[in-house]
C-alpha cells in the first residue's frame, strides 16, 4: 500500500469520511484518537478483533490486532482497532445460553458491516479465534 497511490482505489471510502471543510469534526475526533495531519492521506484500515476473556479461544486475538496493526501502518496504512462481541457455547452448553451460539455469528457480521460502514475504512482485517467468531467474521468482510 503506497501512501503516494492516486489510484481510483487510494482513500476510496475514508475520503468521504474525512476530506473537505464540511468534515472538519469527523477530523477533530479522529486526532483526538492520535491521527495526524497526513494520516488523513493513508488508506483507513479497519482492524476488528474478537478478543475478550469470555473464551480461552480469544484471549490472545489482541495481541494478532496489534501486530495487525502494525503491519497495516509499517505498510503506509492507518490502522484502527475495534472490537465485536464472542460467546462461548461451550461454556453455556446444555443452558439457555446455548440458544446464543449460532446467532452470535450474524451479531458479529453485523457489527463489523455496521462500523465499517460508519467509519468510511478502505480496507478491514478481521481476527476470529473459534469456531463462531471466525465465520461470523468471514461474513461481515463478505
Amino acid at each position: 500500500m503506497n501512501q503516494e497511490s492516486h489510484s481510483p482505489a487510494h482513500r476510496k471510502y475514508s475520503k468521504l469520511v474525512v476530506d473537505g471543510v464540511d468534515r472538519a469534526a469527523s477530523r477533530a475526533m479522529l486526532h483526538a484518537l492520535g491521527f495526524t495531519g497526513e494520516d488523513f492521506q493513508k488508506n483507513q484500515i479497519g482492524i476488528c478483533s474478537t478478543w475478550n476473556m469470555v473464551t480461552p479461544c480469544n484471549m490472545h486475538i489482541d495481541k494478532l490486532a496489534i501486530e495487525a496493526e502494525r503491519g497495516a501502518n509499517g505498510a503506509g496504512g492507518k490502522a484502527v482497532i475495534f472490537n465485536t462481541i464472542g460467546i462461548s457455547d461451550g461454556i453455556s452448553m446444555g443452558t439457555e445460553g446455548m440458544k446464543y451460539s449460532l446467532v452470535s455469528r450474524e451479531v458479529i457480521a453485523d457489527s463489523i458491516e455496521t462500523v465499517a460502514g460508519c467509519e468510511g475504512f478502505d480496507g478491514i482485517v478481521a481476527i476470529g479465534g473459534c469456531d463462531k467468531n471466525m465465520p461470523g467474521c468471514l461474513i461481515g468482510l463478505a
